[in-house]
């Protein structure tokens, strides 16, 4: 098995998630796989006045950092907050054939994770990738376990320009000098997405997806991840994802949108707030694909959300 390179990494970010712990697990076929944990609580368990679960999933080459930030909010208001690192991505390990970075294979290693985690009931906050798990996930588990879904700028209908965006740049720009050069290289490619951004947002966003290694910067995926979007086909038909997001109508949902995402349309989120009797949608100004969930007013949409449960 390929496995990340096994120098100590260290976090570009200035300050540590609070309350947080590092988890493995074993996916079933022998990989070692990582995650975070936030509980506030002094032996690392979940407190007598715990709220729901959340479950963090995140984007396709992303990883468990991007959820700090929402994570020690939500932890700070009694959640308990857990975080997945999917195969070949953060501090998981990497798998020596590229094809297993594929949605069925990943869902298993979910499953083994909520498994092993004890997870009765839970909440999935999905970004991108994330979110598309927890449409699948609606077949595996029924609304008294997987009680609500939050998609991060992702729906059933997924807009084909963005993924050949994503695709281009996908596994290439690995390394570079420093945080600044990372920085750098988020701005070229994603500024359009993220019109706002000052140079402090800049890095911290290099913070969560990159880390130091031998005096550089290196990207926290494997960069084999490409050939998952290498043979796109234009002409083949794309997947039906509605039937999956109407099974999801049974239990509450909220859509937040990137408003100027070009992955998820205000299309797509106007149709699934109007077919949905339990659904909210939250616009993001100022970002694209995919919303940070860095801001105090997502933070309190989110909690907001989730008291309902």
């Amino acid at each position: 098995m390929n496995t990340a390179p096994t120098e100590a990494l260290s976090d570009l970010e200035t300050t540590e998630a609070t309350g947080s712990r590092e988890f493995e697990w074993q996916s079933a076929d022998g990989l070692r796989l990582c995650g975070r944990e936030w509980v506030q609580s002094p032996d690392g368990l979940p407190d007598e006045g715990a709220k729901i679960t959340v479950l963090c999933l995140a984007g396709l080459s992303r990883n468990s950092r991007d959820f700090n930030d929402i994570a020690t909010f939500l932890s700070e208001r009694h959640h308990r907050v857990i975080a997945l690192d999917y195969r070949g991505r953060g501090k998981s390990d990497w798998d020596e054939d590229w094809r297993n970075y594929a949605l069925p294979i990943e869902e298993n290693d979910i499953s083994l994770a909520i498994e092993t985690l004890g997870l009765t009931r839970f909440a999935v906050l999905g970004t991108s990738r994330g979110g598309l798990h927890a449409l699948a996930m609606s077949y595996r588990y029924p609304a008294e376990r997987m009680a609500a879904v939050i998609f991060n700028d992702i729906g059933p209908h997924i807009e084909m320009r963005a993924i050949h965006r994503i695709a281009a740049t996908l596994g290439h720009n690995m390394t570079c000098g420093s945080a600044e050069e990372v920085a750098d290289h988020l701005e070229r490619t994603i500024g359009r997405q993220f019109p706002a951004f000052t140079r402090p947002e800049w890095l911290k966003l290099a913070g969560q997806l990159a880390s130091a290694r031998n005096d550089k910067f290196v990207m926290d995926y494997d960069p084999a991840l490409a050939h998952q979007l290498a043979s796109l086909d234009d002409a083949a038909p794309a997947p039906d994802l509605w039937p999956l997001y109407e099974k999801l109508t049974d239990r509450p949902v909220m859509v937040v949108h990137g408003e100027h995402s070009d992955l998820l349309s205000s299309e797509t989120c106007k149709k699934m707030i109007e077919m949905h009797p339990n659904a909210r949608l939250k616009t993001i100004p100022g970002q694209g694909h995919a919303p940070v969930l860095w801001e105090s007013d997502t933070h309190e949409a989110i909690a907001e959300f989730l008291a309902q449960l």
